[in-house]
């Protein structure tokens, strides 16, 4: 099953899991299924929102790894350099941290509600975090 539901505050977009480019890192979050946290705005990376983790270990390593993400893709930092953290894309990104450029995994796809994903962006800045849920559908 590829297909997950993504609400962030009163939003729902329907999403597809990358499972063939990114099989170790879907597996990964699969795992921790339903995931709940809160998306804050980005610092340097543009129009992004994302989920700080700390020194949350996922298990994985690089795969289908990109620093542009496009709106809709969602991408996973494994850690390193920075801390673990996952990225939602809603415009221009060039994915960094204060350390510099940075790449995550792509493995999940919003594939509905684009149209309300700067929205969201807007949201997140000016009124702080939102909630954030993944869930199988």
């Amino acid at each position: 099953m590829d297909r997950l539901k993504v609400v962030i505050a009163d939003v729902a977009f329907d999403a597809r899991l990358e499972r063939e480019a990114a099989p170790a890192t879907c597996a990964a979050f699969v795992e921790r299924l339903p995931f709940e946290s809160q998306v804050v705005h980005v610092r340097w990376s543009g129009e992004g929102v994302w989920i700080p983790l700390g020194d949350y270990n996922f298990g994985v390593g690089y795969e289908n790894h990109t620093s542009y993400p496009a709106p809709g893709q969602i991408v996973l930092y494994p850690g390193g350099i920075s801390e673990t953290e996952i990225l939602l894309a809603y415009g221009g990104v060039h994915f960094a941290s204060k350390l510099g450029q940075l790449a995550g995994n792509h493995f999940i796809t919003l594939t509905s509600n684009l149209d309300r994903l700067a929205e969201i962006g807007k949201r997140t800045l000016w009124q702080g975090a939102q909630k954030i849920t993944f869930q199988m559908e």
